[in-house]
Formats: C-alpha cells, structure tokens, sequence
C-alpha cells in the first residue's frame, strides 16, 4: 500500500523560496537561522564539525544545492523516477531541505545556509517517487545500513509491519544509528514510523521558546526534541526554503547526533543516543514526559559532559535511544521508549534498556548465590 502525501512527509508546508543572486541575500539567508544561535553553534563547531561521519537522507532524494554539493555522496535509488544515485529531487523538495539542515556549508564565506554537521557527508537515498508515493524508505532505512551509514536520518514516514522491523535491525547490527519524526498532529494524532519502533530515536519539535510546538505529536516514544519552527534551509534550484514540522526537527538532531560521533568515534550508535538525550535539556513535566522525551537538544553539553556509558564495558550494543534517564534524568512511569499505547500501529519490539537492566540484574543475581554458596562451603569446613 503507498503512503498518501499527509503520511509521507513530517513537516508543514510553509516555502519561502529566496534566490541567492547576491551576497547580501546569501547573509539574510544565514541570519535567519535563528537556531544556529540557540543551540550554539559556533561554540559547538570550535569543538568538531562533523568530519569523517557519513549520514544517509532516506527521503524524497537531495538536489546538489550550491549549499551542500561539496558534502553530497552518490547514494542510491529505492523507487523509480530517480538519477540511479538519490540526487534528483521531487517537487516538494523535502530531501533537499533536510540535507541543508544536517550538514550544509554554506557558500562565499558566511553565505548561505549552514548546517548543524557542515563537514560530514551526505547519502542520498530515493525512498519517495512523487509526494503520494513512500513505498521505497523501508528498503531505502535497509540500503543505508549495508552502506554502513553512521546516521540515518528518516524525516519522512515508512508502512509499519515486518520489513520495517527488519530493516531497523539491520540498522541496529550494522551501528547506524536510526533518527526519525514522531510526525505532526495536523497529518495524524498518533506517532509515525519508525519513529515509533524502539530502536529508534524519536524526535519531535520545538519553538523558539524551547517549548513543545503544538504541531509536534506527543506519546511515550517520544525521546527528544528540536528547533523545528521558522526553520531555513536549503530548497530546489539554490533557492530557500522556511517552513515548520518535526522532520526539520529530526534533520537537525541527525547532525548533532554526526557531530558526537565525530568527537567520541568509538561510541555505539546507542551511546551516541543516550549521549544526546542524556544532556538534553528538561522542559515541560520534570523528567521524561510525553511531550519532548528527555527534553531539548543541548549539542554542547552533548559534546562536552561527562556522560556515564550505557554499557560499561564499552562494548556496542544495538542502536537505538536508552529508555532511562542518566544521572540527573529521572524516567517517568510507563514512559519507556518501548511503549506502544500511542503509535499509530504498535509494533512488537521491546525497549533496548530493560534489555540491559534485565542483563545488569542477573548478573547482580548469580553474584549473590555465588556469595551464599562460598559462605556456606565455609561455615562447613569450620
């Protein structure tokens, strides 16, 4: 079954298209960025700007905007109507605009637009033909992970069922880390797929307030949000594009999550995630709640706290966002990333934390009957 155009795409369509004929509309162009500033930018890309860190646009393909063509990779086509290498867009432009978001870099200086991860690079992937078809981004999530993307953004929705589920596992196998849109309320009431499948960091969006967007779907999945209103970025033609939606949300926590692999290359997809919502910071309900997960995106803190591993050992574990808070998080009941009673279609994963908390007890549990039997060996040989 395709997925209809409301389905298709996690952002609302507000285009402002501004030809860059001049240096001064290039400069406009940067300064209304607003959230360059709020998430601190320039303090963040003093620390790493991405480089080395590759991210897949699963998504309706990426146009070689003056913007972004030094970042962009040949990728692949998972639907027809495309080049062969995920760099023909549709009319919509959605791809190119989350491309711009992620990792843009602008041109002529401080022209254009910059993206929160300006030197990592791009891989298109064509998972959507025309703007009522998306019957490509499940094959498309899947292709990325063979191609050993570390980030795979996914601002757009997938059909939920088993070639989802695989395909996320096979992203979670291969240390892609999978961010996707929870979606808007004006397309659906409940979370979109993927981002709704445990693996996956949900992202939703926020105002320039740093408060929930009353667009941005709400429910237990919800792992953290993002700037995701008044947002410009790069569009067709080198033209400009500003609009608002969680899929520019999820773009902009795709580079940040490219920006801690570059600094910490040695951490699991599902550090890089717990890093992230780990330093968010909490707005709305204290703790975890429905509405932001585990709070706003705070790329320096992420960049720069000492966060505790997930996984002590240091060794990788499957992708996907920690269901619990770290120190100084608190989760609320019920809130895990595993919860299912507010997607559109519950999908059967589990969450991967009570994994690791159910692992942690039962080692903490044979330590104990070790303890007992070595004490009971010795009161019988007393």
């Amino acid at each position: 079954m395709r997925a209809r155009a409301n389905l298709a795409y996690s952002c609302v369509s507000i285009i402002i298209a501004i030809a860059p004929s001049s240096p001064a509309q290039a400069d406009q162009v940067r300064s209304a960025q607003w959230f360059a500033g709020y998430l601190k930018l320039n303090q963040a890309h003093q620390i790493t700007k991405g480089h080395g860190v590759t991210v897949a646009v699963v998504d309706s393909g990426v146009t070689p905007h003056i913007d972004i063509a030094r970042n962009l990779r040949r990728g692949t086509d998972t639907v027809s109507g495309g080049d062969g290498f995920g760099q023909k867009d549709d009319s919509e432009g959605h791809g190119t605009k989350m491309a711009g978001l992620i990792a843009g870099h602008g041109h002529d200086g401080n022209g254009g637009v910059l993206g929160i991860a300006p030197e990592a690079s791009l891989i298109p992937v064509k998972g959507a033909g025309r703007i009522d078809e998306s019957d490509g981004i499940t094959p498309g999530i899947k292709w990325a992970a063979e191609a050993s993307a570390d980030i795979i953004n996914v601002s757009v929705t997938a059909s939920r069922g088993r070639p989802l589920t695989e395909a996320i596992s096979a992203a979670a196998s291969a240390d892609s880390l999978v961010v996707a849109a929870v979606g808007n309320t004006s397309e659906n009431s409940r979370l979109a797929y993927p981002a709704a499948i445990s693996e996956v960091l949900a992202v939703g969006a926020t105002g320039r307030d740093g408060q929930r967007a009353d667009f941005s779907i709400t429910g237990s999945a919800v792992d953290i949000c993002a700037p995701g209103v008044d947002i410009v970025t790069t569009f067709q033609a080198n033209k400009y594009y500003k609009g608002n939606g969680t899929s520019e949300a999820t773009a902009v926590v795709s580079g940040a999550a490219a920006l801690v692999r570059a600094k910490f290359p040695t951490l699991s997809a599902q550090e890089v995630a717990h890093r992230l919502t780990s330093t968010a910071d909490d707005n709305g309900p204290r703790g975890r709640d429905e509405q932001c997960g585990f709070g706003v995106l705070n790329i320096v803190k992420a960049l720069t706290a000492d966060v505790p591993p997930l996984n002590p050992a240091g060794a990788s574990g499957s992708a996907g966002p920690t269901a619990a808070a770290s120190a100084g998080v608190s989760a609320s009941p019920g809130a895990g990333a595993g919860a299912s009673t507010d997607v559109a279609s519950p999908e059967p994963a589990g969450s991967s934390f009570p994994l690791v908390a159910g692992i942690a007890a039962g080692v903490v549990a044979v330590g104990a009957l070790l303890a007992f039997m070595i004490r009971r060996r010795r009161r019988g040989a007393s």
